[in-house]
């Protein structure tokens, strides 16, 4: 606020006040332990989601999904890895954000092995997976270019004054937005690379 703005409001503030004591009715001191305990409850809730999405995949995919499993522990490796290099302090919107990109990471697996069902009928199975990767990268790309704007304007690192400018937020596209480009990372060359092994000792 400006000084004028400052006089206005307390001004304002003082044409509204009412001729009343003000009691208190309840006092509580919030500590430092309930937001630690909230973050651990988080990364618990975390890892049994990141759990069930592993099985899900399995259950689903197969040999398949084992792989993708692989390529999602790399993920998860790296990116806590970035996150210490960097460094990134995990808030509670920080792990929303993390485990949102997991969820993309995932997704982009699943486009793929989509494909892969429909082309392995058609051609051999080791044009079927080169030809799988190809066609599924265009949804793969729109998928995660817009998920990447989105955190750029959660982001705002211009500061621009219509936008939020709030750290939880920030803190959630940042983890979001590192969290895409590690996915990326992963999906199209660690989960490529490992199925092209799992192909060719198939043959």
């Amino acid at each position: 606020f400006t000084v004028e703005q400052s006089k206005e409001l307390s001004k304002l503030l003082n044409a509204g006040a009412l001729p009343v004591s003000i009691k208190l009715v309840e006092e509580r001191t919030v500590g430092a332990t309930l937001g630690i305990e909230s973050v651990a409850k988080s990364v618990r809730a975390g890892l049994v989601g990141l759990g069930m999405v592993m099985l899900f995949m399995v259950l689903a995919y197969g040999k398949l999904g084992l792989i993708a499993d692989i390529g999602l522990i790399i993920f998860g490796i790296l990116t806590l890895a970035l996150y210490k290099l960097i460094p990134v302090v995990l808030t509670l919107p920080g792990i929303a954000g993390f485990l949102l990109s997991v969820g993309m990471a995932v997704d982009s697996n699943i486009l793929i092995f989509e494909r892969f069902k429909e082309e392995k009928l058609r051609r051999p199975i080791a044009d079927a997976l080169e030809v799988s990767f190809g066609r599924a990268w265009d949804s793969i790309r729109d998928a995660n270019i817009a998920t990447l704007v989105t955190a750029f304007i959660l982001a705002n690192p211009l500061d621009f004054s219509f936008l939020h400018t709030s750290g939880p937020v920030r803190g959630f596209a940042i983890t979001l937005a590192l969290g895409i480009g590690i996915s990326l990372f992963t999906g199209l060359i660690v989960s490529r690379n490992l199925l092209r092994v799992f192909v060719r000792e198939k043959k």
